[in-house]
């Protein structure tokens, strides 16, 4: 049975980019479980004052929060364990949320702080993917030599 490692510093032959990116995925996996563990709370009547509890809320906010608090928190498991499916999940959550605040304001009402951190991390994600695939292009051109080939 293989234990979780959770790393302190980067193992040899990592750099920076790819501590970052590792701290950045771990961040955003701390913030999808607090999202997910807010739904079920509300979801079970523990806040609001239990006004938000799943029987008393309109069949489309039954829905969007039963489907939050599963697909958040096991997006942040994925990206935790820094697998594949980790960030497409997060995309899906924060794809919904976007699309239930931004879209569709008159069922869900407007939130534009988490709209825009939605689209900020999603930014800083692909900019963070895209130096990562250039730093593993380049070190792959130059392990190639003649004799490679």
């Amino acid at each position: 049975m293989a234990m979780l490692e959770i790393r302190t510093k980067p193992e040899q032959g990592e750099g920076r980019l790819d501590a970052s990116y590792q701290l950045f995925l771990r961040l955003v996996a701390l913030s999808c479980l607090a999202a997910g563990l807010q739904y079920w709370g509300r979801l079970i009547g523990f806040s609001d004052g239990g006004a938000s509890r799943f029987d008393l809320i309109p069949s489309y906010w039954q829905f969007a929060s039963a489907s939050l608090a599963v697909l958040l928190p096991v997006s942040a498991v994925g990206l935790w364990m820094q697998v594949s499916w980790g960030p497409v999940l997060w995309v899906v959550s924060a794809g919904a949320e976007v699309i239930m605040h931004l879209g569709l304001p008159q069922y869900f009402g407007e939130r534009p702080v988490l709209v825009i951190s939605h689209v900020v991390v999603l930014v800083v994600y692909l900019c963070l993917r895209a130096l990562l695939f250039l730093k593993w292009r380049r070190d792959a051109q130059l392990k190639v030599t003649t004799d490679s080939l």
